[in-house]
């Protein structure tokens, strides 16, 4: 039951990895496993690119699946400027988004760069220095700003979460199947079929191309 455990969080973070990244989908074929989509992928309105990048492709003219990925840019290090118009890009598609997802080094740089680069303190009483920007009041309402080790170091998503879901194939939601015993070792197969939802991607946006470092 405790290796059950482990590898049940170990597949969800396998998941949240996969769908992170820009990959397409496809639908599979006889040797060719099916494919879902990562949330990169599916960003092609409200988005941000270095010089040379390209926005992915669907597989029709005005809808689709993603069949092109993302081309990357020349990487530049993200600034205020280039997040909000990221943002008002959404709100004038009628967006609300209200989470900020970036990795470690740009989580650091929105907190040290972000606000005019102003030091921020707490009540002298608490002697306690805040250094951090956790929660982004921007000109089209307040956004989370949160650490994602999972994503591409590359990535700045501005994302509306009720607009993604993750569906799964019926019968195949994280199921353990018990396996032929040996002697006294218990086996389980653990599977999962699932693929990413995007329900308007007009609803959420990225910043690409960002330096990692």
């Amino acid at each position: 039951a405790a290796q059950v455990a482990l590898k049940l969080k170990e597949m969800k973070r396998d998941m949240e990895s996969m769908l992170l990244q820009n990959i397409v989908a496809s639908a599979g074929a006889s040797g060719t496993a099916r494919q879902a989509a990562g949330l990169p992928a599916w960003l092609r309105t409200n988005i941000v690119l270095g010089a040379a990048g390209a926005a992915p492709t669907l597989s029709g003219t005005t809808a689709g699946y993603p069949n092109g990925a993302l081309t990357p840019g020349t990487a530049v290090a993200i600034t205020e400027t280039r997040l909000n118009n990221v943002i008002q890009a959404c709100w004038n598609e009628g967006a609300t988004p209200s989470i900020i997802m970036v990795n470690a080094n740009n989580k650091r740089v929105i907190s040290q760069i972000f606000t005019g680069n102003s030091t921020r303190y707490k009540d002298a009483i608490d002697k306690r220095l805040t250094a951090a920007i956790d929660v982004y009041d921007s000109d089209f309402g307040e956004m989370s700003v949160v650490p994602n080790r999972f994503q591409r170091a590359r990535d700045a998503l501005v994302l509306q979460m009720d607009m993604w879901a993750v569906a799964f194939l019926t019968g195949r939601k994280m199921v353990s199947i018990p396996l032929a015993r040996t002697g006294d070792s218990e086996r389980r197969q653990i599977l999962s079929e699932y693929t990413l939802v995007s329900r308007n991607e007009k609803a959420s946006g990225g910043v690409f191309d960002l330096t990692v470092s």
